[in-house]
């Protein structure tokens, strides 16, 4: 699933277009890969069963305006000489709402996404006319939604008729049941290519343990893809490298051998380390990797399912090599960065006790008479 998940990226592989997203209940086996985007339908108000739940290629509106009568902000005063003057405020702030929903229908847009919220007069007149609406969209959602589908977050309805680039659109929207909740998913998105992982599980901390474990192996697989080089896993290329290096250290005849010896050696403690996790006979096993790297076997490695050693080339054991140059790198330069330091200054403990350190004078306590 992560493997698919980032071969529908583009070559770029941006992190941002890979959406996670977690239902609790189900089974991990439950898990969906969507190629597109897909988020939570958010609050909605009565009418909304009424709006239709499936689209062939249809324009959406991105906004972030509120399509609601709202109440005035604290402390607002309206003064009115009669009932009529009422009425007049009353009929505007209708007429301004109408006009936005009309400017809207008339736009084309058959999806109307909102950042803010959106009103039940709102979705009813959408269910009316056989559009569908959703308010309170996550503003991640709605940007990814914008990157993938096309057009433009717009702030006033005057926008949609300037031109048909700030509508965007897909090849299919549908809204599906995912467990306890509902998710509105957009699918063949022709801008740019994105999708959505849909986590399932029961408990709470298993999910995210889960999305935690999902997000280390997206990263690994986008490292493959941006470094194809690989090499064998499983000790392979310690053991080798420690090999070449030893036969290296005896052409040296000064100091210089000791060291690049050690390295050698030290490199020799990742196969040996799993063999021990393993529960392995680890001098047993490295014998048999050092007789097999003398003869040129430049890909064996440790086998753990059957306790001997194997060509982890040919097993699909492999490792970018990337991860591999990253990692000796930073030894040596934690190494060199341990043997420059010449001098070291330690704090003497204060006070008396079992660590032997200074007593102090004897006081009231330690002997002395009152």
């Amino acid at each position: 699933m992560v493997v698919d998940a980032v071969m529908m990226l583009d070559e770029l592989l941006p992190l941002s277009m890979i959406g996670i997203k977690k239902v609790q209940g189900g089974a991990l086996e439950d898990s969906q890969l969507i190629a597109g985007v897909a988020f939570k339908k958010s609050f909605s108000y009565a009418g909304f069963e009424m709006q239709p739940k499936r689209y062939q290629s249809p324009k959406i509106a991105l906004l972030n305006i509120e399509l609601e009568l709202k109440a005035e902000k604290d402390n607002a005063e309206v003064r009115v000489d009669s009932v009529q003057e009422y009425q007049n405020i009353v009929d505007a702030e209708w007429s301004i709402l109408y006009e936005k929903l009309q400017k809207l229908h008339e736009s084309g847009a058959k999806v109307i996404l909102s950042k803010l919220p959106i009103g039940d007069v709102a979705t009813q007149y959408f269910a009316d006319r056989d559009m569908f609406c959703a308010g309170r969209v996550n503003e991640e959602d709605l940007k990814r939604t914008m990157k993938a589908c096309g057009g433009s977050i717009v702030t006033t309805v005057h926008d949609l008729h300037v031109s048909d680039s700030v509508l965007g659109t897909c090849e299919m929207f549908e809204e599906h049941q995912v467990g306890s909740e509902r998710y509105n998913y957009f699918t063949g998105c022709p801008n740019a290519k994105t999708c959505t992982l849909i986590l399932r599980g029961g408990a709470e901390q298993f999910i995210e343990e889960t999305e935690r474990s999902l997000h280390d192996a997206i990263m690994i697989v986008r490292r493959a893809m941006k470094n194809d080089a690989i090499v064998a896993g499983g000790g392979a290329i310690e053991m080798e490298i420690s090999k070449y290096l030893r036969d290296h250290s005896r052409t040296i005849p000064g100091k210089e051998q000791l060291l690049i010896g050690a390295m050698a050696k030290a490199l020799e403690i990742i196969p040996r380390q799993l063999c021990a996790n393993a529960g392995f006979d680890a001098t047993n096993i490295l014998n048999k990797l050092r007789q097999k790297h003398a003869q040129g076997g430049i890909w064996y490695g440790v086998d753990i399912f059957n306790e001997d050693i194997a060509d982890n080339f040919k097993a699909c054991v492999w490792e970018p090599a990337i991860v591999k140059i990253n990692a000796l790198t930073a030894a040596s330069e934690a190494a060199c960065l341990i043997l420059s330091v010449d001098e070291t200054i330690k704090s003497p403990k204060s006070g008396g006790g079992d660590d032997g350190g200074p007593a102090g004078p004897p006081g009231r306590g330690r002997g002395r008479p009152f």
